[in-house]
């Protein structure tokens, strides 16, 4: 799980002195704003390379999935409950080479597995490549233009996968660790962590005033960013590589 999520649990669980409160943890939304999978999309409008790791798995759900969750969540919850979806991982767990895959074949392309960089970056420089993004139609001396998906003539789309070179990724996904306890019968497709109050309010504290103060400042960087995270969550195990999955090519 992302250290920012589990921060804002440290948070909503000091709250649960006052009011109850319940949440969620689940598997990443597919094409949610900001998302790699969302990344492809606009790929694809920008007539780019798919680019992906192939040696990270990840659990995906859609957003209907997601809200009903935090729905449940909220109404079945007692307070201070974390639910989380039963997931297998021969099942469910996908690369997002895999996914990107899928989701060319969906919308009518097949994959053109490139080599290398250069490689996917000649695919439309090919002259027998070219496309556009509109397609005319129409009929007689009468044309119509209207906005379409790219139109490739032999349908393929190039991608580059490759193993993960990247700053934050976590080498795999889950929604427990050992140390929680765990309801594993109340439902039959969700597990529910089950906490105690537990949280450092003098850390929350300065964790909170540190952020104001970088807020107040109207400059802050990273390291300053993950050193706060350190301090709250002294085993937080953030890869600095300096290169970012939505960025890569």
């Amino acid at each position: 799980m992302g250290a920012s999520k589990r921060i804002m649990e440290l948070f909503v669980n000091r709250r649960s002195k006052d009011i109850n409160v319940s949440m969620a943890r689940f598997a990443n939304v597919a094409f949610s704003d900001g998302s790699l999978l969302h990344g492809f999309d606009l790929r694809i409008k920008k007539q780019q390379p798919i680019v992906a790791p192939n040696d990270i798995k990840r659990y995906f759900v859609i957003p209907k999935e997601s809200g009903e969750l935090c729905l449940l969540s909220c109404i079945f919850g007692e307070n201070r409950d974390i639910f989380f979806p039963k997931l297998s991982e021969e099942l469910h767990l996908i690369t997002f080479a895999e996914i990107a895959e899928k989701y060319l074949k969906q919308i009518g392309y097949e994959p053109y597995i490139c080599k290398s960089e250069e490689e996917a970056r000649a695919f439309f420089n090919n002259k027998q490549q070219t496309f556009t993004l509109s397609e005319v139609e129409g009929t007689n001396n009468e044309q119509r233009t209207t906005n379409h998906k790219p139109q490739i003539p032999n349908k393929r789309w190039p991608c580059l996968f490759t193993q993960s070179d990247t700053t934050g990724e976590k080498d795999f996904e889950e929604f427990f660790t050992e140390h929680e306890v765990l309801d594993m019968e109340r439902f039959k497709n969700l597990g529910v962590i089950k906490n105690s109050l537990n949280f450092n309010d003098d850390k929350l504290i300065k964790f909170t005033k540190n952020i104001h103060l970088l807020k107040d400042n109207l400059k802050w960087n990273k390291e300053e960013i993950v050193d706060l995270f350190h301090y709250l969550i002294p085993d937080f195990g953030h890869k600095e590589i300096g290169k970012y999955l939505d960025s890569k090519m």
